[in-house]
């Protein structure tokens, strides 16, 4: 007798962990967020009157897009080192390239501690993930 094969689809997120689709879509957002925050026009606003927004406007941004990408299985090996440089080319881009945006070295410092935020948060996150998708705290 042949036996009947059938196909199994393949296995969806746990209900109970927050699924990597969700990880994905947080992280999709994040990036979405850091490029508007980052290269959309100026829209002419006077600055803030809050010494400092600025700066930590830029540092959450980065925290949200590094915790987001790690918490999304990411490699910090590759990822942080990536982040950072587009930190330092997104201050050129707004010197050299587009209009009424300017870049400023104390943003790219800022970027740099929201990195260094966003990694850390990532680390003490219960449940974390490496990035072959095994449960750091499980192996413990």
């Amino acid at each position: 007798m042949l036996a009947r094969t059938v196909a199994t689809p393949p296995p969806r997120d746990d209900p109970g962990q927050t699924g990597t689709t969700s990880r994905r879509l947080l992280l999709a957002f994040a990036v979405l967020l850091n490029l508007v925050v980052l290269y959309a026009p100026d829209p002419g606003t006077p600055p803030a009157s809050t010494p400092g927004l600025d700066k930590l406007v830029h540092a959450g941004i980065f925290a949200l897009l590094v915790f987001t990408g790690l918490r999304a299985g990411l490699s910090p090996r590759w990822f942080l080192p990536v982040a950072l440089a587009h930190a330092v080319i997104s201050e050129i881009v707004q010197a050299a390239l587009l209009p009424h945006r300017s870049g400023d070295a104390t943003d790219a410092l800022a970027d740099a501690v929201g990195i260094a935020l966003g990694y850390a948060l990532h680390r003490r996150w219960p449940g974390r993930r490496t990035s072959s998708g095994t449960d750091v705290d499980a192996r413990r």
